[in-house]
C-alpha cells in the first residue's frame, strides 16, 4: 500500500463533522488528508442553504481558496477528493494538475473544459442511481468526455441510495452502500 496525500472538499452543506470522520477514515487507511474550509467557517442545514451559501461566496472566490489550499501541496502529487459539489471542485483542480495522482469523486461530477488533456488520470466515481443531480444522460456524456480527455474512469453506481449517501448525518445516508463504497475507494486509494 501506497501513503497518498489527499486533499478532500466538502460538499454544500460546509465543513462538518461527517467531513472529518471521513478523513478519519482515510488516515486510518495510512493516507495524509487535508480538508479545505471552503466556506470558512460557515456550514449548511440544508441543500438550499448550501446552495445559497455556495452562489453568495462565488464559484470564482471558491476556486480561489481551493487552489490556494492545493498549492502548497501539489508538487507532491495530490490526489483530489470531494463530496457532490466538492467533487466538482476536486475534479477541476486534478484536471489542472500535471502532477495530480489521482481523483476520487463522491457523489458528484462538473463540466470538463475545452482542450483539457490528462496523461492516463485514475479516476473513481461514486454516484447514487438514480441521482437528481447526476442524470444517466450528464454522466453517459461525463463519462465519454473524460476519456476523450485521457483519464482512466471508473463508475460506481449504487441503486436507491440517496445523493450523499455516504454522510451519516443526512437523511441520504445509506449505510450498506456507504461502506462498499469506501471499501472500493479505499482498494483505488490503494492502487495508485
Amino acid at each position: 500500500m501506497s501513503r497518498m496525500d489527499i486533499m478532500l472538499f466538502h460538499s454544500v452543506y460546509g465543513l462538518r463533522p461527517a467531513v472529518h470522520a471521513a478523513a478519519g477514515r482515510l488516515r486510518e487507511a495510512g493516507h495524509h488528508v487535508r480538508v479545505p474550509d471552503l466556506f470558512e467557517g460557515q456550514t449548511a442545514g440544508s441543500v438550499e442553504e448550501g446552495i445559497e451559501l455556495r452562489e453568495r461566496i462565488g464559484k470564482d472566490e471558491l476556486l480561489r481558496r481551493a487552489v490556494l489550499a492545493a498549492a502548497p501541496y501539489s508538487d507532491k502529487g495530490l490526489v483530489y477528493a470531494g463530496f457532490s459539489f466538492g467533487a466538482s471542485v476536486a475534479q477541476t483542480l486534478a484536471l489542472g494538475d500535471e502532477k495530480a495522482r489521482g481523483l476520487l469523486l463522491l457523489h458528484g461530477t462538473s463540466d470538463i473544459a475545452e482542450g483539457v488533456a490528462v496523461d492516463d488520470l485514475p479516476v473513481q466515481l461514486h454516484v447514487a442511481d438514480p441521482d437528481p443531480y447526476e442524470t444517466h444522460d450528464w454522466l453517459n456524456a461525463w463519462y465519454l468526455n473524460m476519456g476523450r480527455a485521457g483519464a482512466d474512469v471508473e463508475v460506481y453506481r449504487y441503486p436507491g441510495a440517496g445523493h450523499l449517501f455516504t454522510d451519516p448525518e443526512l437523511p441520504d445516508h445509506d449505510a450498506a452502500a456507504a461502506e462498499e463504497a469506501w471499501k472500493t475507494a479505499l482498494g483505488f486509494l490503494d492502487s495508485l
